[in-house]
């Protein structure tokens, strides 16, 4: 069975909350239209259509516009060799959708770097705390209106209180360049 068919069966379980699945490079890739309803859909991945795997749960942030975040995640059902990736949209405001780790144990650690990184908040997660950054830092590092060079901290003794990260961080790439030693990545100050 190949990841098309499984993703049409899903659309014929859930009707218009699926949207119709997209083919690309042998993966299949349906849109949840409800994001509060991406647990049932996700069990019923698990439990109905044998999607044993969840091998990862990103987030993209498309500030500016509304809804501000996808959720993406990438299944794999080990019998039929299958990837099917789900999406489901949430919006600033909210900013919050159920947590997957009572279908997926893996989603823990996903689901705390999305809150983390972004600030997505899953509701029923067991332990949603920081995984990355300490406990008390007020910023989400992964929002594209984080600036690049980093926010001063100050909080003394937790940790550095220059910008974060690393004035950019190791792969800020010079746009342009004469050549590509100009163009390569890595940490830059700002009159660099």
């Amino acid at each position: 069975m190949t990841p098309f068919d499984l993703a049409k069966q899903l659309k014929e379980h859930f009707g218009d909350l699926v949207s119709a699945p997209a083919e690309f490079r042998g993966e299949a890739t349906v849109t949840v239209a409800d994001a509060g309803r991406i647990e049932e859909v996700c069990r019923f991945c698990r439990d109905g259509l044998g999607f044993g795997l969840l091998l990862d749960l990103t987030s993209v942030d498309h500030y500016g516009d509304d809804p501000r975040w996808t959720l993406v995640y990438e299944l794999y059902h080990l019998r039929h060799r299958a990837h099917l990736r789900l999406k489901t949209s949430v919006s600033e405001e909210k900013s919050e959708l159920p947590s997957v780790s009572g279908v997926w144990p893996t989603a823990n650690w996903h689901e705390r770097e999305a809150y983390d990184m972004m600030g997505i908040r899953f509701t029923g997660h067991p332990d949603l705390r920081r995984i990355i950054m300490w406990e008390g830092y007020p910023y989400f590092p992964l929002r594209k209106d984080f600036p690049l060079a980093g926010k001063r901290t100050e909080l003394p003794d937790v940790a550095f209180t220059k910008p974060a990260p690393i004035e950019g961080g190791p792969f800020v790439s010079a746009p342009g360049g004469q050549d590509a030693i100009e163009r390569e990545p890595r940490a830059r100050t700002p009159d660099a």
